[in-house]
């Protein structure tokens, strides 16, 4: 190992790295470009453009996008809208929502819970471990992942948007957190004096229960009291009045989505040493509904990865997935491609990494969760995927975007499909026990843009 001392930038070396800028033809052009427009815009390619034309093969009519606003429920919306299209069709309700601020809440409540059992459980961790680090530096956050909404389900069902609606919380997610994580830090330390304490577990108890109800109470204040009974009242496409007593969140999602969760598996594509394709993973520290479904990924190929979103697309159902959305992306225009930007032409240097080493070193891991509504098929290939997205209308074609086949490869990690599709031995993989990765590993990212 050199002296860091060698190492250390001299005066000589940015001598010469100027002397270098200088003799470049094009310096002054790029910095004048580049310092007045950004990278991204001076880099643009035209040609995405056209190549990203918003015409499937495959579509499938899936009505309005939602709009999640300015919270991280990109996977609570992305899930629900996988439901709510399947009841738009079997009940005929054009733009119908089902009601994200319901499972929002719900979803905080048992984070919150989960982050107190994962405090006790390393209380004898000093404080600068890299456990507890990873707690405290966000107990709860807006994220999620796919089996997450299916647990929040499958123990508190669902209802229509029009039964508990968005707030000014919900939309705009940011008061609610820090105030709820500043909570949840300062249960913390009171839990581990506890522990470190000698406190029986009947008083640990009794002080977790008693800091549960504070943020049921905080939740409430800012998310509203989620809904028990309810009645459902609407007009169908055909203009026919109905209206369903006495229901349940539970009763509702059975009678109106009907789903069984558990044929709905994580498909994931991690191509890294540590993870061996056809095999089943699990992160530690991962979750939010104790005793509730765990968050469980098989690994495949990538070219079994599509596969398998082809083969549900193919039989009407949208396809949910997880995504790097932040890459080699115009949000504005609604594309996702590697051909969107040029920086290596721009900047004169090779920016590029495998999938791999982007999970291995950092750059990449799963951000923003949408559904795949259409795939465009070119001799039995795709070459491009139609993308509902949750951010409202102003972006993409009313709120849709078009992510080629390439971009997919690179940034896709992750689809839910419905475990039929899968071929024999993969069901018989998907079925095994996972292996446990640790809590900071990129397939626990949590899906939050």
């Amino acid at each position: 190992m050199s002296n860091t001392n060698d190492a250390a930038i001299s005066s000589e070396q940015i001598d010469r790295y100027q002397t270098l800028f200088n003799a470049r033809k094009d310096a002054k052009v790029v910095e004048r470009a580049v310092s007045h427009q950004g990278i991204l815009a001076t880099s643009a390619d035209f040609k995405a453009d056209t190549d990203m034309t918003p015409v499937f093969s495959i579509d499938l009519d899936t009505g309005k996008v939602a709009n999640q606003k300015q919270s991280g429920r990109c996977w609570m919306f992305a899930a629900l809208n996988t439901m709510r299209h399947h009841l738009a069709d079997l009940f005929k309700l054009t733009d119908f929502e089902l009601s994200q601020n319901y499972t929002f809440f719900w979803d905080k409540f048992e984070k919150s819970n989960y982050f107190y059992q994962n405090v006790l459980n390393t209380a004898d961790q000093p404080l600068d471990s890299r456990k507890v680090a990873f707690l405290m530096t966000t107990p709860q956050q807006d994220g999620g992942q796919w089996d997450m909404l299916c647990a929040i389900i499958e123990k508190y069902g669902i209802v229509p948007k029009s039964v508990m609606p968005e707030t000014y919380s919900s939309s705009k997610s940011s008061e609610l957190n820090s105030t709820l994580n500043k909570k949840l830090r300062k249960d913390a330390v009171t839990l581990r004096q506890l522990v470190a304490t000698g406190a029986t577990s009947d008083e640990i108890a009794s002080a977790r229960d008693k800091m549960l109800g504070e943020v049921y109470r905080l939740l409430c204040y800012t998310l509203g009291e989620p809904a028990q009974t309810f009645d459902f009242e609407y007009r169908d496409d055909d203009h026919q009045y109905h209206i369903d007593r006495n229901l349940t969140p539970k009763t509702f999602y059975d009678k109106y989505v009907g789903w069984n969760l558990d044929d709905y598996v994580s498909i994931i594509n991690a191509p890294t040493d540590d993870k061996p394709y056809n095999k089943t993973y699990t992160i530690e520290m991962l979750g939010n509904v104790l005793g509730g479904r765990e968050v469980k990924h098989l690994n495949v190929t990538m070219a079994d990865f599509k596969q398998l979103a082809i083969k549900q697309l193919q039989d009407g159902q949208s396809v949910w997935f997880g995504c790097d959305v932040g890459q080699s992306s115009d949000r504005q225009k609604g594309i996702m491609s590697l051909d969107a930007y040029d920086k290596n032409a721009l900047l004169d240097m090779d920016l590029s990494m495998t999938k791999a080493q982007r999970l291995d070193y950092a750059e990449s891991l799963m951000t923003h969760a949408m559904v795949i509504t259409g795939v465009d098929l070119v001799d039995g290939k795709p070459t491009k995927w139609k993308v509902e997205n949750s951010w409202g209308e102003k972006v993409g074609t009313k709120g849709y975007f078009v992510m080629s086949d390439r971009w997919m490869d690179e940034y896709c990690y992750q689809v839910v499909v419905n475990k039929k599709y899968l071929s024999d031995a993969q069901r018989q993989a998907q079925a095994e026990a996972p292996t446990t990765l640790l809590p900071w590993d990129p397939m626990g990212a949590l899906a939050s843009n």
